[in-house]
This record gives C-alpha cells, structure tokens and sequence, in this order.
C-alpha cells in the first residue's frame, strides 16, 4: 500500500491540515504533471502518470475526514475493504429501535448521534500527536469508523 502521508511530506495523522494538503498537492502536480514529460522516454512518461495518480488518490483522500480515518487505519492495518466488523449489540439494538421509529425527525436524530459519537473519540482524532496513540484509542475510532459507516446507510436510505 503506497503511503500518501509520505507522498505529500505530511506526518500520519487522522485530523491533516486540508489547505496545506492542497497547497502540496499544486506544488507536487507541477513536478509531475504528465503533460510536463511528453517529450520525455517512455520510462519518465510512465513514472509521470503513475505519480500523478497517487496524487489525485492521495489528495481525494486527505479532503475527506472519514476516508482519512479509513486509510489511517488501514496503513496501520487495522482495518481490510472487506472486513465485517462486528458492531457492539447495544449499538445495534438502538438502531433496530431507531429503524421501527422512522419520522419526519430521523435525520436530524441521526445527525445528532453522529455528533455525539465523534465527540467519544474527538480528542483522539483532533488532540494526541499519532505517535501517542494507542492500540486501544486506534480500535475505538475504528469502532467509530464502522458505527458512522452503518448510521450513513440508513441516512442514505432516508435520504433516497
């Protein structure tokens, strides 16, 4: 796995400073731009693409608070594309009530669980320097990850 915090000289964090994520982004697409090596060898052209696409996926990456989280937690490798991870059972059974309870409120009390679970792990995303953190504070934002992921299919739901 291409580490993207490297690629743009940033340390590992959850919480990365999008302006300066952006500003690198700029100053890296001009060193790498493919439309700056077409009267290069085949090799450079190559290399050229090849890096302007880490880029773009990097940057795409660093845009988003929860795909940052999700990659964090992957490069550490806590986390696969595929895992099925198991939710607490009384996460799930608040969101079988929340699920026989729809109204014209839900939305809004969905965002509100949202909030008031990211305030849970805030201090760990927003606060610790990366390398003070703990396996135990990692697995909590993964539980995290995982409990947003669920209450944004039921938004999406909603939504649809």
């Amino acid at each position: 796995m291409i580490n993207y915090f490297e690629l743009f000289d940033i340390p590992v964090s959850f919480n990365v400073d999008t302006l300066m994520v952006a500003k690198k982004y700029i100053q890296l697409q001009k060193q790498f731009h493919p439309d700056f090596f077409t009267q290069q060898d085949d090799a450079d052209k190559q290399m050229a693409e090849e890096k302007s696409a880490q880029l773009n996926a990097g940057y795409k990456i660093f845009q988003h608070k929860d795909a940052t989280i999700k990659y964090v937690l992957q490069l550490k490798g806590l986390l696969t594309d595929d895992e099925k991870y198991q939710l607490p059972n009384e996460f799930l059974m608040e969101m079988m009530e929340l699920n026989e309870d729809f109204n014209g409120q839900s939305i809004e009390n969905i965002n509100k669980l949202q909030a008031d679970m990211y305030v849970q792990i805030q201090s760990i995303v927003e606060d610790t320097p990366f390398t003070n953190l703990t396996n135990q504070q990692l697995l909590l934002v993964k539980e995290h990850y995982f409990k947003k992921k669920y209450l944004q299919r039921i938004l999406d739901r909603l939504e649809g």
